[in-house]
């Protein structure tokens, strides 16, 4: 966390209020240049671990107590590369349709519940034992918190995301044309 606060501190006081999205745009055309072609290794390794963990949950859930996980059959492989080919068309379909990159982060960050899941991994890890001394209702209250707050921040993040999408004047879904 202290490196994005510095990184943005920094970015800040030599760029000023503005800044493009993302940051490297308002570096000059050379070092932009140059820390896109370091950065882009590390997105697209990102991007496929991301994609690859995605595809693989699903494909598991989907042939749970089968033999077909285990086989390199013709199902099994094109049921594989059609799970990861219509993962990646989605993605596609989401980055595209979102105009402009500002509202792409605050819409996957909205949406990601990470507030909730430590308060309800640890009800689920406690089961029964919530009432049992005081300690435990303390903790229990706390992460039942955790739980509220996850879901407000996930519903409002939601809706100011779709407002700030839908009232982008910077571009038009589905447009090559860079307006920013």
């Amino acid at each position: 966390m202290t490196l994005y606060i510095v990184a943005a501190v920094v970015i800040y006081r030599y760029t000023g209020a503005d800044v493009a999205s993302p940051a490297l745009g308002s570096a000059g055309l050379l070092i932009s240049r140059i820390a896109y072609g370091i950065a882009l290794p590390t997105v697209v390794i990102a991007g496929v671990i991301n994609g690859h963990v995605a595809a693989k949950s699903l494909y598991v859930r989907i042939f749970a107590g089968t033999d077909r996980m285990h086989e390199r059959d013709w199902v099994a492989m094109g049921s594989w590369v059609g799970i990861a080919f219509g993962l990646w068309v989605i993605a596609w379909v989401i980055a595209e349709a979102i105009p402009g990159f500002n509202n792409l982060p605050s819409l996957i960050a909205s949406l990601w519940f990470i507030f909730g899941f430590t308060g309800m991994f640890w009800l689920h890890m406690n089961k029964g034992l919530w009432f049992s001394s005081p300690q435990e209702i303390m903790l229990t209250l706390l992460n039942s918190l955790a739980i509220c707050v996850g879901v407000i921040l996930c519903v409002l993040g939601l809706y100011a995301s779709g407002s700030a999408i839908h009232n982008s004047p910077s571009s038009t879904s589905f447009s090559c044309a860079r307006t920013e």
